[in-house]
């Protein structure tokens, strides 16, 4: 039996695998085309590394074992070894502060070990005296002791000549006065300049700088250095034996000038050409007699009118 064709079932056509349209063949010389270079080889992608921890500070790690330390040292009996123990451990972390201290001191010229020393006093004083519950750091409460200490050290000890404490004081102003006054104007200040920006006197100003020198006292018989020159006792003058007549020749030079000329004449061969009488009477014509007279009486003439003796 014939199907109408508009009847038979439609069958979807079968879709064959899509093949590349064959390229028709280009007329002329074929160029040989260049190899394909392979493709480059991409180093593999490692994962970072994670990112080690930042250390902490060594001034975060000294507090944090100093408020340790200070909460082991609280519960322990004063005087015991392991209080003693604690105690030292705390002096040993915390010496840093004290050569920190001791620096700002570095110009007094004075062996650095002796200025750490004696800020180790301060340092101790200070453990002693700390009340860790008082929400306080141990250096903001250390350094005010271990920097008193110190000047105490240098206001006492290290001075060779002690001066009166109000003038040191104002030795430490006028150098402060000073460092300012050169930065503004850019050179060094004069006396006036200083003495007005503290308000006192030029003498005043001149004796707190001769204060500030007066740490060390200089031998008189060191020599000088450099220079080859003797020591300063080499230099000093000498008290000359002579000094004392200068005044008591003075002196009778003005008492003779109120003699007749006769009596001074008389005193001067006496006691300058060391005549005897007898030779002054020669001299003059007159007896031994008159002379002697004559010298008694210019001798009570001077007394008289010596008013040191009077």
């Amino acid at each position: 039996m014939t199907v109408p064709a508009s009847t038979a079932p439609q069958v979807p056509p079968r879709q064959d695998p899509q093949v590349p349209p064959q390229q028709e063949p280009r007329t002329g010389t074929l160029q040989p085309q260049p190899p394909e270079e392979p493709p480059a080889a991409v180093p593999p992608v490692l994962p970072a590394a994670p990112a080690a921890p930042r250390p902490a500070s060594r001034g975060a790690d000294t507090r944090a074992l100093t408020q340790v330390l200070f909460g082991q040292l609280k519960g322990l009996q004063p005087g015991t070894s392991e209080h003693a123990r604690v105690r030292g451990a705390l002096i040993e972390a915390n010496l840093p502060l004290v050569r920190y201290a001791a620096a700002r001191f570095r110009s007094r010229n004075e062996p650095m070990e002796d200025v750490v020393q004696v800020g180790t006093i301060g340092l101790i004083n200070a453990i002693d005296r700390f009340d860790p519950d008082r929400g306080v750091q141990f250096p903001t409460f250390a350094m005010p002791t271990v920097v008193g200490e110190i000047k105490r050290y240098f206001r006492d000890n290290v001075r060779t000549v002690h001066v009166p404490r109000r003038l040191h004081e104002l030795w430490v102003q006028v150098n402060a006065a000073t460092e300012d006054l050169t930065t503004l104007h850019g050179r060094t200040p004069t006396t006036a300049e200083i003495a007005e920006r503290l308000r006192i006197t030029e003498d005043e100003v001149l004796s707190c700088i001769e204060a500030g020198r007066s740490y060390h006292a200089t031998s008189l018989e060191a020599a000088q250095e450099g220079d080859g020159m003797p020591g300063l006792l080499d230099r000093l003058g000498y008290e000359d034996p002579e000094l004392a007549g200068v005044e008591h020749r003075d002196l009778v030079r003005h008492l003779l000038v109120q003699l007749p000329e006769r009596e001074q004449r008389i005193l001067l061969l006496r006691y300058y050409n060391n005549l005897t009488q007898s030779q002054i009477s020669a001299e003059l014509g007159v007896s031994q007699m008159h002379v002697s007279r004559l010298l008694a009486r210019s001798f009570a003439r001077l007394r008289s009118a010596n008013r040191i003796e009077a």
